[in-house]
Parts: structure tokens; C-alpha cells; sequence
């Protein structure tokens, strides 16, 4: 690949939130040279509306569309890109130092993976390491989210399955779309972002509260995967601990209590699995 093309694009969605965006976009700046465009949600804040033409006045891409979602802006910030590895990172995120660079690497190392994957660490009003899944894990996905969105993609891999579509859990759903196509993904084993939690978590609080609507939103959108889910557990071999209690806690499509997840996130975080996210 010529030197002077970038291997990778950033997206960055960014709604009401411009201070935090130009934080993400400066853990970029330390990386390999990419493709940087932050897509503008539909701002309405003043204030971020100003932090966002201080990012184009330092020559930035910032893309405004109308407010969709982070899914629909993510797929704006696809089409205004050419790079043929895409990583979306969110505005209250921040990509850690050289973390690009090794999931590029290992897509080009891989042709077979659609997508490359690695842990991250919480910071804000949590902390702690998140250790994703080490292998694809289908008969889990039917039940949890154990994927970070934070993840790179090939740019085929998002124009095959058309991307993020939902306006929550619309990472869910993506990886529901690739398990039915047969697309998996590669571990790189260490730490690709920091993720931020804190109380203005927005779409976080507004999924919990729609979950059991949106649960069956994702299973009505992927029959075929939800139908072979006996097929993927034979294939998967969960824990014995997880066949009992997943039908059990997720299956009914109820919300788990914060309390009980809170426990449940933290016990999980440290046997390297997850809650959806």
C-alpha cells in the first residue's frame, strides 16, 4: 500500500458532546497517519457546537447530518472515508497508543477476519480492565454482548452486512448479522481503547430501559442465527456455568437489576467475559 494512504479511517460520532470529541481525536493524532472524520449528530449545544469548528479550524473533517443515531452516524462517517480498515470510536472515548497500528496489522496478517477486536479499560465513574473473549463466540451472542464496539473493521466486512442499523444496540445486531453470514473476527490480545463511563451516559440508560423491546427488535431482525442457537452451543462448548444461567438471566428478555448487573459486570470483567455493552 502506498505509504501516503492510509490504512485505517476514525470515526467519530459526535452528538452534543465536542469537548470529549476533541479529546478522542487527540488520542488519535498520536497514531499512524489515518483518516479522521468526526460526524456531527445533529448538535444542538452551543457549546460543543463551538468545540466542533475549533476541531475544523485546526483541520479536522467534521461531517454535520441530521440527528440519526450512532449508527447512522457511523455509516455517514463510512461514506466519507476511503481507508479500507475502519474503526469507530466513540466521542467519549479514547484510543490507546498504538492500538491501531496492531489491529491493522493483524487484519493484513489475517485476510480470512472480517473484523479485529482487544480488550479496554474503563475509566470515569468505573474502573477497571475489560478482558474481551479471546475466540467467536456465536451461542453467546445470542444471549450477550461480549464484543467492544471499538472494534476495526474491514470496509468490505461493513458493505457486505450494511453496517450499524439500529439506534441502540446496533453493535449487537451487527454481530448477529455476521454470525449468520458465516463473518468472524481475530483477537489481538491487548488493550485498544479506553472507555469511558459517567453519568451522562445517555444512550446506556435509554437501552436498559427499552431492552426487552430492543431484544426482540435484534432477534426478529436475525431468525436464522436465533434458530440455530443449539447448533452454536454444541459448536461454542460454553462453561456449564453459562449454559445454566444465561437462559436464565437473558433468555426472558428481562432487564437483569442494576444492582444484579453491576455485580455480574464486575464478576465477569474478571473471568473475561461480559455483559452486553
Amino acid at each position: 500500500m502506498n505509504a501516503a494512504q492510509p490504512r485505517v479511517a476514525v470515526i467519530v460520532p459526535c452528538f452534543n458532546d465536542g469537548a470529549l470529541a476533541e479529546e478522542a481525536v487527540a488520542s488519535v493524532v498520536e497514531e499512524e497517519p489515518v483518516e479522521i472524520v468526526v460526524v456531527d449528530d445533529g448538535s444542538t449545544d452551543p457549546v460543543a457546537l463551538e468545540r466542533l469548528e475549533a476541531l475544523r479550524a485546526r483541520g479536522v473533517r467534521v461531517v454535520r447530518r441530521e440527528n440519526g443515531g450512532l449508527g447512522a452516524a457511523r455509516m455517514t462517517g463510512v461514506e466519507a472515508t476511503t481507508a479500507p480498515f475502519l474503526y469507530p470510536l466513540d466521542a467519549d472515548d479514547r484510543v490507546e497508543t498504538g492500538a491501531l497500528a496492531a489491529l491493522a496489522d493483524a487484519l493484513e496478517a489475517a485476510p480470512e477476519a472480517a473484523f479485529a477486536w482487544g480488550d479496554y479499560v474503563l475509566f470515569g465513574d468505573q474502573e477497571g480492565r475489560y478482558r474481551s473473549p479471546t475466540r467467536w463466540l456465536p451461542w453467546t451472542l445470542t444471549y450477550v454482548n461480549p464484543y467492544p464496539v471499538c472494534s476495526m473493521f474491514r470496509r468490505t466486512t461493513i458493505e457486505r452486512t450494511g453496517g450499524w442499523q439500529m439506534r441502540a444496540y446496533e453493535d449487537w445486531d451487527l454481530w448477529l448479522r455476521m454470525t449468520g453470514l458465516g463473518l468472524e473476527g481475530i483477537p489481538v490480545g491487548r488493550v485498544v481503547y479506553r472507555r469511558r463511563l459517567h453519568g451522562d451516559s445517555r444512550l446506556l440508560a435509554e437501552a436498559r430501559r427499552k431492552h426487552q423491546r430492543l431484544y426482540a427488535e435484534i432477534q426478529q431482525r436475525n431468525p436464522t442465527v436465533f434458530a440455530r442457537r443449539d447448533e452454536w452451543r454444541r459448536r461454542e462448548r460454553p462453561a456449564a456455568w453459562k449454559r445454566a444461567a444465561y437462559p436464565v438471566l437473558f433468555g426472558a428478555r428481562k432487564v437483569v437489576p442494576f444492582r444484579v448487573e453491576a455485580f455480574l459486570q464486575r464478576t465477569m470483567m474478571r473471568l473475561g467475559t461480559g455483559l452486553p455493552g
